[in-house]
């Protein structure tokens, strides 16, 4: 079968893709690594959609949940990976969890059915020249791609070490123990008025506490295929560096020096004092809505985090957008290598999708997919294609994926009510729902006009 468009990978992501595609009458040609000989470290089959670690697509409620809001959302545009995953699916609460193997073989089956798809078990080892392409390989891409995809877009855009720090819900920190202000009130033009950095101070007494927590938490492990994958400077785990010293932090990413504490002064020191050890926040988004703990990176297990990162001043009430981690991935810097419709920038007929964006998640990945199959859809019907509002989680994602996260600390990340446009004029205890209720109207909205277009 000739193909209008070649999809590179066979998980979630391009599952979905090719489903979105095919049903509107594309004819697909989409390629599996595994099933060819060849397999990599995690998958244990050759299955359409594997899901190599969890059961669970996570929260299904769509009136509180940034997740389970996506699953609203997709279900909306017939989602390939939703229909599967209402036929596989188990007991878990208000959580949505699937039988693996029922879901694997309902996706595989439904693809292999449709007239428009043709499934090849193939390696793919370079990028396309020409040719409409969604490459969504995931986070275990062969190492033969991989090369390739750094060719098209540089060295440094490409990681295959995921070092992870924590992401705090702006709203939770508490700023009457915290500050703003960058090392020695260095500015740039890019810089915020007060300073780039919320600070939380600690005394020497708070300090030590964290040292030894540190040192006594509960750490995950690597899994074997991660265990040869080696720290680099730039990712040391902060465990790591506390075993190094009592003061190694101290003269890392906790140093003190050039910050006037202002809950500290005195008349020999009216700005402020220096505080022994300080742990910084760094805005990680536009919105301003969330910030990364610099440094932080870490294997600690995540009640471990939680327990011992609210004994910060200032993130006693802490709420995390994401929890720290270190494990090997593979992911490109998407603000700086994708347009804001998933093309690469400099080869317009490649689109990325999936993990490999920066997303993290079974559903994440999966809504990526899903619109890279509906951009590539209206690309090849010849229009333009409206993306869908920043107030739905699709656009929320989307935006953040492809242009709203700091490029210079750019990780993978759920979803999460951090990256909508904020609400201000709402309580707190009544926030989630009102996020919710805006992206419904906004996406039934949006649906609404799509589906007046042809395909």
């Amino acid at each position: 079968m000739t193909h209008d468009i070649h999809i590179i990978g066979g998980g979630l992501a391009g599952s979905e893709a090719a489903w979105q595609l095919a049903r509107r009458g594309f004819k697909v040609r989409l390629s599996e690594m595994r099933g060819s000989g060849e397999m990599t470290p995690a998958h244990q089959t050759d299955g359409l959609a594997e899901l190599v670690c969890s059961n669970s697509f996570r929260s299904d409620d769509d009136t509180k949940n940034a997740v389970g809001l996506l699953h609203h959302e997709m279900r909306g545009l017939d989602s390939l990976i939703m229909r599967a995953g209402e036929v596989a699916r188990v007991p878990a609460g208000s959580a949505m969890a699937v039988d693996r193997d029922v879901f694997s073989a309902e996706v595989q089956r439904t693809l292999a059915e449709h007239p428009n798809v043709t499934v090849i078990r193939e390696r793919v080892d370079a990028l396309p020249t020409s040719g409409a392409t969604i490459v969504a390989t995931g986070p275990l891409t062969a190492q033969s791609l991989a090369e390739s995809i750094v060719g098209a877009t540089g060295q440094d855009r490409l990681a295959f070490f995921d070092a992870i720090a924590p992401i705090v819900h702006h709203d939770s920190i508490d700023m009457s123990k915290c500050w703003i202000q960058s090392r020695w009130n260095k500015r740039t033009e890019a810089s915020n008025e007060d300073g780039d950095y919320i600070n939380c101070p600690m005394t020497k007494e708070q300090y030590l506490a964290f040292h030894q927590g540190l040192m006594d938490g509960e750490k995950t492990e690597f899994r074997e295929w991660e265990a040869d994958t080696p720290y680099f400077d730039g990712c040391m785990p902060i465990e790591v560096m506390a075993a190094r010293g009592v003061e190694t932090l101290r003269y890392g990413p906790m140093k003190g020096v050039g910050l006037d504490n202002p809950f500290d002064t005195s008349e020999e020191f009216p700005q402020g004092r220096w505080p022994y050890a300080v742990v910084q926040l760094r805005q990680d988004n536009k919105l301003g809505t969330l910030w990364n703990m610099v440094g932080f990176q870490t294997k600690l297990k995540y009640g471990a985090q939680i327990e011992l990162f609210r004994t910060i001043p200032g993130l006693e009430n802490a709420e995390f957008a994401r929890l720290g981690g270190l494990h090997r991935n593979t992911f490109i810097n998407s603000p700086l290598v994708l347009d804001r419709q998933l093309r690469l920038k400099g080869g317009d007929h490649i689109r990325f999708a999936g993990q490999i964006t920066g997303c993290e998640g079974y559903v994440e990945s999966s809504a990526v997919g899903l619109m890279a199959g509906l951009m590539t859809a209206a690309q090849l019907a010849g229009r333009e294609w409206a993306p869908p509002p920043r107030t739905t989680a699709f656009g929320a994602l989307l935006s953040h994926i492809t242009g709203d996260a700091e490029a210079s600390t750019f990780q993978p990340m759920n979803v999460n009510f951090g990256l909508f446009p904020p609400l201000h004029d709402v309580g707190k205890k009544v926030r989630k729902e009102a996020y919710t209720s805006r992206a419904k109207a906004d996406f039934a909205e949006w649906l609404a006009g799509m589906e007046a277009v042809p395909a």
